[in-house]
């Protein structure tokens, strides 16, 4: 719990509340009532604001893309804990088939140049990711997150040396496929799990927790199939504003052993079993000689 000393340097007036709230695993959060409204406030003790930049910057630009989620109020450090504080937004009901034309939307918003990448990292509290700017989805994917990965999960002693062969295996399989596969530089959520969406009090949806980058719309489709959360209203709903690629149901393998390789990084041996069964199936189905095979 934040002590009065901590809170008191808050840039609102009149504070009346503070309330943690959970189901995060990265930050504290509370919300903080004052006499006028309730905000939303970020907190991770012992690192500096810019532990924040990036995902102000996520933000800002679903802001600019005209996407709904929490709009930035301040940023700063108190008694050496980062914060960040947002506007509240008060939880409600709605369609999934509109959550789902939301993400098209925000992935129709694509970067000018077609560069991928990010000007701020992804700062991790476990692994984190440089999101260098490069002209290749699959040097970015690949080489900025999938290799890194692997190399953070064999360190810990999470892997052996069989697993790192299978894993350099799929790689030469991830690298062939994504050569034949045109991938254009969407605005991603970059963590698009059930917990990173709400409706509003009015029913409408809005994405939270960005770890926003520049890749392939099929990384943020591939972490929904992860852990649930997502019916097939908003599939359906993707879907009818902007159509994913032929061969996509393959590909979303990959995107779905890079979600499980961070779990597997953060959270440890729990999530081996899945890692491996991805693996074997990414490794089963081989490399496709037609993409349109794979629909």
């Amino acid at each position: 719990m934040l002590t009065s000393a901590w809170t008191k340097q808050l840039p609102l007036d009149h504070i009346t509340s503070i309330t943690p709230v959970g189901g995060g695993d990265v930050n504290k959060a509370y919300r903080v009532d004052t006499s006028e409204k309730p905000y939303f406030l970020l907190v991770q003790p012992g690192y500096p604001a810019s532990f924040y930049a990036g995902e102000i910057a996520g933000l800002k630009a679903f802001e600019a893309a005209q996407v709904l989620a929490p709009r930035v109020i301040a940023n700063g450090s108190i008694d050496g804990d980062g914060y960040l504080l947002l506007s509240f937004l008060t939880s409600g009901h709605g369609s999934q088939r509109e959550l789902g034309q939301l993400v098209a939307h925000l992935h129709q918003h694509h970067e000018p140049a077609g560069r991928f990448g990010f000007d701020y990292p992804y700062a991790g509290t476990s692994v984190s990711f440089s999101n260098d700017w490069t002209d290749s989805w699959a040097d970015l994917f690949i080489h900025q997150r999938l290799d890194k990965l692997a190399a953070h999960i064999l360190k810990k002693g999470l892997w052996q040396a069989d697993d790192q062969a299978t894993f350099d295996q799929v790689r030469t399989i991830i690298s062939k496929t994504l050569s034949q596969h045109h991938s254009e530089a969407s605005l991603l959520h970059g963590d698009l799990w059930g917990g990173n969406y709400m409706f509003t009090a009015d029913g409408q949806p809005a994405l939270i927790d960005p770890a926003a980058v520049y890749g392939d719309r099929e990384l943020d489709i591939g972490v929904t199939t992860v852990f649930g959360g997502f019916n097939q209203e908003f599939y359906a709903g993707y879907q009818e504003t902007y159509p994913l690629d032929p061969g996509y149901p393959f590909r979303l393998d990959f995107y779905r052993l890079y979600y499980l390789m961070v779990h597997l990084d953060k959270f440890g041996m729990a999530y081996a079993g899945s890692v491996a069964a991805v693996m074997n199936r990414i490794l089963d189905h081989g490399v496709p000689e037609n993409q349109e095979r794979n629909e």
